[in-house]
């Protein structure tokens, strides 16, 4: 500290005076996992993160890249850092110690904590446009080499539950991000796993990859459609312009589930609260950057009533997100009992 400053600090604390803010408190490190960089996650994330670093100067938020959100709640509960990008499909394996996180519970010294419900992801399939008059449903992948995404990806998770309800069996070829689009042109693959968030934003990989290979959306036929739905896996129709290209088809038709940005019990129930304030006061700021907060610009408390209610009986619900649902009319009694104690 330069000395003039520093005689600045003593002299204030001399004669009683709180030291300057800048000297008196130093910004609270909050490192936050994402998926890696290029995906729907880590762009939604560095977009948060400049609005709350500039609104909440308390704290001082990094982005973490992480091979797949999965792998952020992993380290979370190791306590390696302090935020995550956790899904309902997670924190259900989570709950369960099954799929990716099973025998992970010996290894837990923290529960993640649901504190911010972000957007939907949904997920469905696309083909080459060259086979689009062979393969004119899912039942049709049958034996297809497909990529469902990367092995720690939640969405590969949700892509895979899609076509296990329906009982397909195929390959699954594991590539990187990068070279979708041409092992899709070559052949190499026949199906991959396409995504959006918020029903609006796709993920920076599948522009890179649409600039390798004419894709065409694959949807599931209205059969398939309703054997789902009894399976509890719904589907929406997506806007085609959410892509920002020809998908070769009229609607998407994707799988949807529940994607948050959370904290745990080492972020204040107040400061919470106030995250989620400052983040409804600029969710159209956040929506212009991202589409992926149109739900979150559009219905704020409704999407937070709706991630609740996907994972209330599998991680603690934050006692800062649970105030303020309170105070927004979208809190239900029953939820009471999973409130996390400060």
């Amino acid at each position: 500290m330069p000395k003039g400053l520093l005689s600045v600090v003593a002299l204030a604390a001399l004669i009683g005076l709180p030291a300057p803010a800048a000297y008196s408190q130093q910004p609270i490190d909050l490192r936050w996992g994402t998926p890696p960089v290029g995906s729907a996650g880590h762009k939604a994330m560095v977009t948060l993160a400049n609005v709350l670093n500039r609104e909440m100067p308390k704290y001082r938020i990094s982005v973490m890249p992480y091979p797949g959100a999965i792998l952020t709640v992993k380290a979370f509960a190791t306590k390696e850092i302090e935020g995550i990008y956790g899904s309902d499909i997670g924190f259900r394996e989570f709950a369960t110690d099954s799929g990716r996180f099973k025998d992970f519970k010996s290894r837990v010294q923290r529960m993640p904590v649901q504190s911010f419900w972000a957007h939907t992801m949904e997920v469905g399939y696309a083909i080459h446009v060259r086979d689009k008059d062979k393969i004119r449903k899912w039942k049709d992948l049958t034996g297809k080499r497909i990529f469902t995404g990367p092995l720690p990806f939640d969405t590969r998770a949700q892509a895979e539950r899609g076509l296990n309800a329906l009982g397909i069996k195929f390959t699954y070829v594991n590539i990187d991000l990068a070279t979708v689009g041409s092992q899709l042109e070559s052949g190499a693959i026949d199906a991959m796993a396409i995504y959006t968030a918020g029903e609006s934003s796709p993920p920076p990989w599948l522009a890179e990859a649409s600039l390798a290979a004419d894709w065409a959306v694959l949807n599931p036929s209205p059969e398939e459609i309703a054997a789902l739905a009894s399976k509890g896996v719904p589907v929406v129709a997506v806007d085609p312009k959410a892509f920002n290209r020809d998908v070769h088809g009229d609607k998407v038709l994707e799988m949807p589930f529940f994607y948050g940005f959370h904290v745990g019990l080492n972020v204040p129930a107040a400061d919470v609260y106030e995250m989620l304030d400052i983040i409804q006061k600029n969710a159209g700021e956040l929506a212009k950057s991202d589409r992926a907060y149109s739900q979150i610009a559009e219905n704020m408390p409704a999407l937070q009533k709706r991630g609740v209610e996907s994972s209330w009986d599998l991680v603690p619900i934050h006692p800062g997100l649970a105030k303020w649902m309170r105070e927004k009319g979208v809190w239900d009694s029953k939820w009471d009992s999973k409130v996390a104690k400060d």
